[in-house]
């Protein structure tokens, strides 16, 4: 995600990214450019058509395509910031669930502290390489071999991940190491990773109905194809910069809400999961007081 200063307007005006929209729009753009040119130049100055130009239907037409673009803007967003949403629940979750755990073990159970310190962690990350669709583990720390070979060999890994640490609280249970009204609320904090995790596949797994995003796109389509017409006997070939700017004003507005609906990749505008996951394990961490052993200093 782009960290910036929304009150630094001109930064915000001759921004980087503003030129990778146009780098990704640019064979569209020049196609529009050489489009509208070959029209001028037909209509202009090779068949010398004259007809007093009107923009009244453009007009009526763009009422209609700017209230489907808002339409469209606000259902990617929504999708973005529920995601964002989610994950600030997450961090909350697992710093509640670190704190309780660390109250709850005895001080001399280093090896169930270990165990939490690394798990705890662990599901965030497997979340996030889980909606990446990456099978990378590198991130991860194990407190044994066997629930790593687990990890990896799972289709879901953040199930396995939540099933080991529930499979643990069972067991400190059962040792009489926390008492049942302790397990309770261990166990609402483990559910909330599985509540999120399910809530961010139905974000990843639901796109914007395929109707709704055809028709917005031919609807950019005609209009812009068209707007030429009624531009070309008012103005001749200033037709030519005017239309392109429309299109690449109204071809980014949809390309920034494609970028949007899905907040969980690694495009630029995307959620930052990855410097989440490290907040949680370093909070995870300080709270049992256990420096990870990814941690460059070690």
């Amino acid at each position: 995600m782009i960290k910036y200063n929304p009150k630094s307007w001109l930064s915000l005006i001759f921004d980087v990214y503003s030129r990778y929209v146009i780098g990704l729009l640019f064979p569209l753009i020049l196609f529009m450019a050489i489009y509208t040119s070959f029209l001028c130049y037909f209509i202009i100055d090779y068949f010398k058509f004259e007809f007093e130009g009107t923009l009244a239907v453009h007009s009526i037409m763009g009422v209609v395509l700017g209230l489907f673009l808002v339409i469209r803007t606000n259902t990617a967003y929504d999708r973005w910031w529920e995601g964002r949403k989610l994950w600030g629940k997450l961090v909350n979750d697992a710093r509640n669930l670190a704190l309780r755990l660390n109250a709850y073990l005895p001080a001399n159970d280093e090896e169930t502290r270990e165990f939490f310190s690394k798990m705890i962690p662990n599901s965030p990350f497997a979340m996030k390489a889980h909606l990446r669709n990456s099978i990378m583990v590198g991130e991860m720390e194990f407190p044994d071999k066997d629930i790593r070979q687990e990890i990896v060999d799972s289709t879901h890994r953040p199930n396995i991940v939540n099933r080991a640490m529930y499979n643990k609280t069972q067991e400190l249970y059962k040792n009489k190491v926390i008492s049942g009204e302790q397990l309770f609320l261990i166990d609402k904090e483990i559910k909330g990773f599985t509540d999120i995790i399910g809530a961010c596949e139905r974000i990843k797994n639901t796109p914007i109905p395929y109707s709704y995003s055809m028709f917005i796109k031919k609807f950019i389509f005609v209009y812009n194809i068209t707007l030429p017409v009624g531009f070309i006997w008012t103005i001749g070939y200033a037709t030519i910069p005017i239309v392109i700017l429309v299109f690449y004003f109204l071809v980014s507005i949809e390309l920034i809400a494609e970028e949007i609906e899905d907040p969980f990749g690694k495009d630029v505008n995307d959620l930052p999961l990855d410097s989440l996951c490290i907040k949680i394990r370093d909070n995870v961490q300080e709270i049992f007081g256990i420096q990870s052993s990814l941690d460059p200093k070690t």
